[in-house]
């Protein structure tokens, strides 16, 4: 009863749906664990935003603090502009 029945419309198209099936099967799990890795560490990854701020900003806020004085503020940014 359950022995060899054919192709019954599956010819050899099965081939390629194992092979869809496969892909799914590992693909989408590594996709979802990397995208949860993603999202899980965007937290940390996230306060290193201000290391990606521009050299000029960076010494803008330390005049506008006071760290620097205006003449050390000029020559430091002459020497980003080079």
């Amino acid at each position: 009863m359950w022995g060899y029945m054919g192709n019954m419309g599956w010819g050899y198209g099965r081939g390629f749906i194992g092979m869809a099936h496969m892909l799914l099967w590992w693909i989408l799990p590594i996709l979802g664990i990397a995208v949860l890795a993603r999202w899980l560490f965007a937290g940390y990854l996230g306060a290193g935003h201000s290391l990606s701020k521009r050299s000029v900003d960076i010494l803008e806020e330390r005049y506008a603090r006071g760290e620097i004085k205006r003449n050390e503020f000029e020559s430091k940014k002459r020497e980003l502009d080079d």
